[in-house]
């Protein structure tokens, strides 16, 4: 049987994987192509620049450079335009036979331009004052933002040092236990607080573990409440703030062990938070970050990456593949469900695979830069 043949735009890919990395390029350029005015030289040109930034919009074959390669010829194609909009041409130039006495017509016309001039220059300092004072909202925001930033680092930083001396206590044998009280669910008696967490625990009853990634920024404190919102704009102390906390889903239950832990946090442009979890869209960074750590306060564990892939929160009534509402399987048919659906979307083979009854880590954070609204997603199992 001959082997499937794909084809996007004239190009043929060898594997389904690279055919819907095509498709998904084919779709961003078809929504460019229809709301950019490819007759305008300033839209080409902005447009050509975000491309080759990369930022804003991201290629995963080489259709992103033939669009860009045709975005080029356009513009070259464009007639050369000056700022007023008209086509360059031969300058008149002024008559030598001035007339030695103004008319009528030339004392108003001088009034009239005077008059202008004045009303251009009031225009002119109206709009001076006017961005001065947006320049210093600016700084004023720019300088807030970086504060939140730098105090977000120094809460994390004091728990990551209590958490430290705690365990060095430990090893050392003169820690000190602390009393914890013990909490209660429906279904059996909340296990033992770690030792590690227990400090911490006291401080934050909103705690529910610690997420890790070696050689990476990522190791933050876990979250935990009955809203799903509150903590995209809190940190960890209740204080409202931007950068958020990581924090686990709701439904998620860490005592009785939900098949399924799914951790949110902000995609911030600093880079806290999951501001670099994004750089598992390259195979060579997951070759070097394989591993994940994610203690809860009851339980410490390690999970191996399997799946990282970008999709989108849909609307309720869209019948797709809706990776935050996996957070229970409640058969074997179901659980391979939802394998099946992260495998065909993941951006490569990791060549590990999960059976029922394997606990597994999803970490998601916000990816505007393929669709709107859209996530990118990584999902490990766990190992140990």
């Amino acid at each position: 049987m001959a082997d499937k043949i794909y084809i996007v735009e004239g190009r043929q890919y060898r594997t389904e994987m690279d055919y819907r990395k095509a498709l998904r390029d084919q779709k961003i350029i078809d929504t460019l192509r229809a709301e950019t005015d490819l007759n305008d030289a300033d839209s080409l040109r902005t447009l050509i620049r975000e491309i080759k930034q990369g930022e804003k919009y991201r290629f995963h074959t080489l259709l992103g450079e033939d669009f860009l390669e045709e975005l080029e010829d356009k513009l070259r194609k464009l007639p050369m335009v000056t700022t007023t909009g008209k086509k360059k041409g031969k300058v008149q130039q002024p008559s030598n036979n001035r007339r030695k006495k103004k008319s009528f017509d030339e004392v108003q016309m001088e009034k009239f331009v005077l008059q202008e001039l004045r009303r251009r220059e009031r225009r002119r300092k109206l709009m001076l004052g006017l961005c001065g004072a947006v320049g210093s909202f600016c700084l004023f925001y720019f300088g807030y933002y970086a504060y939140e930033g730098y105090r977000t680092e120094q809460n994390f930083e004091q728990m990551s040092e209590i958490k430290e001396q705690v365990e060095k206590d430990i090893a050392l044998g003169v820690y000190e236990e602390e009393p914890v009280q013990i909490t209660y669910t429906q279904d059996k008696e909340a296990p033992e607080v770690l030792d590690e967490y227990k400090k911490l625990f006291n401080m934050n009853k909103k705690l529910i573990g610690w997420l890790k990634i070696d050689d990476t920024n990522i190791d933050y404190p876990v979250v935990q409440t009955s809203d799903n919102v509150y903590y995209l704009t809190h940190n960890i102390n209740q204080e409202e703030d931007r950068n958020g906390t990581l924090f686990l889903d709701a439904e998620c239950d860490v005592i009785n062990g939900s098949t399924n832990y799914i951790i949110y946090g902000h995609d911030m442009r600093s880079g806290n938070m999951f501001g670099k979890l994004d750089k598992y869209k390259k195979e060579s960074y997951y070759q070097e970050h394989k591993y994940i750590t994610f203690d809860t306060i009851y339980e410490k564990a390690t999970y191996e990456v399997m799946y990282a892939f970008e999709s989108k929160v849909y609307k309720q009534e869209d019948v797709d593949f809706k990776y935050y509402q996996f957070i229970d399987a409640y058969s074997e048919v179901e659980f391979n469900s939802y394998m099946k659906e992260m495998a065909s979307w993941s951006l490569y083979d990791t060549g590990v695979t999960a059976s029922y009854g394997d606990q597994l880590l999803t970490l998601s954070t916000c990816d505007k830069s393929v669709m709107a609204n859209g996530r990118f997603v990584v999902v490990a199992k766990r190992v140990k």
